[in-house]
């Protein structure tokens, strides 16, 4: 289902753009003071980094973004500028680190040769972006090059882990060993509706989690799709 979601959603994002360069007509007045791609929607595939021995990856981690970048162009062409934003993203992770609550107490484990259906991490956060571009853009050109680096920080709303397995289901949600504050930087490469984006989480997942007698310092690499719209 959550696929097909996906899915639904390139497609729209695909649409909308197409769309918006249709209505642009030669007839429209050039605004020598326009602003660019201001709304954006991402879609990527996320990757767990700096994992303890034995936490491996399994099934489709995707993750969504989207929001609102205001653009301040800082020359007289606005080829360059700089935008801060608000915005959300929901990133999935299925891997091998089983996370159980008995009584209050938060316990880690990595799941062994015991059959199970599936074992998620969920997060959802409210992002702040920053970003230094660059584009080949003119107030009349709709396909440009454009190389966007940057900054995001973000604020941890919710957390969920699912266990699902022969001998239990184990949902946790809102654990406090996560961290609450997220950043990274971001880059975001591409020519017209196609834009490459990554961002690489400096802070890592959680802050008191620990297996083994170790703290588990497993930080996120986002690769994926960016969309923009004006």
């Amino acid at each position: 289902m959550k696929k097909r979601i996906f899915y639904l959603l390139f497609i729209i994002s695909t649409s909308v753009f197409a769309q918006a360069k249709k209505t642009a007509t030669p007839f429209a007045a050039v605004d020598s003071l326009y602003r660019e791609d201001q709304f954006f929607l991402g879609l990527t595939y996320n990757t767990l980094m700096k994992t303890p021995v034995d936490i491996n990856q399994n099934g489709l981690s995707l993750g969504v973004t989207a929001g609102f970048l205001r653009d301040f162009p800082i020359n007289k062409s606005r080829t360059v500028a700089i935008a801060i934003g608000l915005g959300a993203s929901y990133n999935k992770f299925h891997q091998n680190l089983r996370v159980s609550n008995q009584n209050g107490t938060i316990s880690y484990r990595i799941i062994g040769n015991e059959g199970y259906d599936r074992n998620k991490l969920e997060q959802v956060t409210l992002d702040m972006p920053i970003e230094f571009r660059w584009r080949n853009s003119t107030p009349t050109r709709y396909d440009f090059l454009r190389i966007y680096t940057g900054f995001k920080f973000g604020y941890l709303l919710y957390n969920k882990t699912l266990y699902v397995g022969d001998d239990a289901t184990e949902n946790v949600q809102n654990n406090s060993d996560f961290n609450k504050f997220q950043y990274g930087p971001t880059i975001s490469v591409g020519y017209n509706t196609w834009n490459l984006h990554a961002y690489y989480g400096l802070q890592p997942i959680f802050g008191n989690a620990v297996l083994n007698e170790q703290k588990v310092k497993m930080s996120t690499l986002n690769i994926g799709l960016i969309f923009y719209i004006l």
